[in-house]
């Protein structure tokens, strides 16, 4: 008995060990890219005010058209869909609760200035749309960026909502004039439309659309590097590892529950363990700095962000995913 469980063990932890591996090597394209932006910021004359116009392209243009092609080029089974997007809605409500509760908690009140936490809550609970949607099509291939591309659809409207409403309450920007402008829920409302009313992209401009949506991985991902910022982190340490760890360790383990709570098949709970783990969103400085607040402390939150999901990733993917 000793000698069979010991091979068991042994066996089990080389799996964990491939799986873990694997995982890091499946997320290292998208990591390099970031890499190769952040040194090609730092190091040439592809300044920051470069990329800013890269990002912007990005963000209006290019990922709008990629995620709008993601969401009807395949006919939308809602019934099929409907366990994924109830897991993904609780898992956005969960992660909004606690990014709004946090200086509510006992002694955290203090330690937390209110227009930074109104600033910063986003970080929580946005993703990187550009990593989750090239990581699933790594994973899952078509399928993958099938379901993905749903969770977006439901969930960008929501966490946007949810991200400008604490900026609006002790701004002075209104948030109905920031969500109706929002070129991903234009994007995700139209695509999810178009879905369901049976529109498909004509065979001729299928190419073009395609090239425009691989672009747009490349670019995002080289953008999110460019926009590492480290400095304006010094203060409000409490806050940044407060939402910090709801967005990488916190949310992995609630999508673990909802994907068993809501019984979804292997693809599903692999697309939503990686959804759950996604560096937050590069756009939640530019929102903060648009309506008016600390953007450089969010841009560092982002920073730490996308370093962290090289760990989050994995933990989700191999790890939580043998659960």
């Amino acid at each position: 008995m000793p000698p069979c469980y010991s091979q068991r063990q042994q066996c089990r932890t080389f799996h964990w060990y491939s799986a873990r591996v694997n995982y890091a090597q499946l997320l290292f394209p998208d990591f390099s890219l970031i890499l190769i932006g952040f040194l090609v910021c730092r190091h040439t004359a592809l300044n920051r005010n470069v990329w800013g116009q890269v990002e912007s392209l990005v963000y209006f243009l290019l990922f709008p058209v990629l995620l709008f092609h993601s969401i009807v080029k395949s006919p939308l089974d809602l019934r099929s869909a409907s366990n994924l997007i109830g897991a993904g809605w609780t898992l956005g409500f969960v992660g909004i609760g606690l990014a709004y509760v946090l200086p509510y908690l006992p002694g955290m009140g203090k330690h937390m200035h209110q227009r930074d936490h109104a600033a910063s809550a986003q970080v929580a609970f946005r993703f990187n749309s550009f990593i989750g949607l090239a990581l699933a099509e790594r994973l899952e291939g078509a399928q993958g960026i099938q379901w993905i591309a749903v969770l977006i659809g439901v969930c960008v409207p929501l966490f946007n909502v949810a991200a400008v409403w604490p900026m609006a309450r002790h701004g002075e920007k209104g948030f109905v004039g920031e969500l109706v402008r929002n070129p991903l829920i234009l994007a995700t409302a139209s695509g999810l439309v178009a879905n369901l009313a049976g529109f498909t992209i004509p065979l001729w401009l299928d190419p073009t659309v395609n090239r425009l949506g691989a672009a747009s991985l490349a670019l995002g991902l080289m953008a999110a590097g460019a926009g590492m910022q480290f400095g304006a982190l010094a203060r409000a340490k409490t806050l940044a590892v407060s939402v910090l760890t709801i967005r990488h360790f916190l949310l992995p383990l609630v999508a673990l529950g909802v994907s068993h709570l809501f019984g979804l098949s292997a693809v599903q709970t692999t697309v939503m363990l990686a959804f759950s783990a996604l560096p937050t969103a590069s756009s939640c400085y530019v929102l903060a700095a648009r309506m008016g607040y600390d953007g450089g402390y969010v841009a560092g939150l982002v920073t730490l962000s996308t370093l962290l999901g090289m760990v989050s990733l994995p933990f989700a993917l191999g790890v939580l995913r043998a659960f």
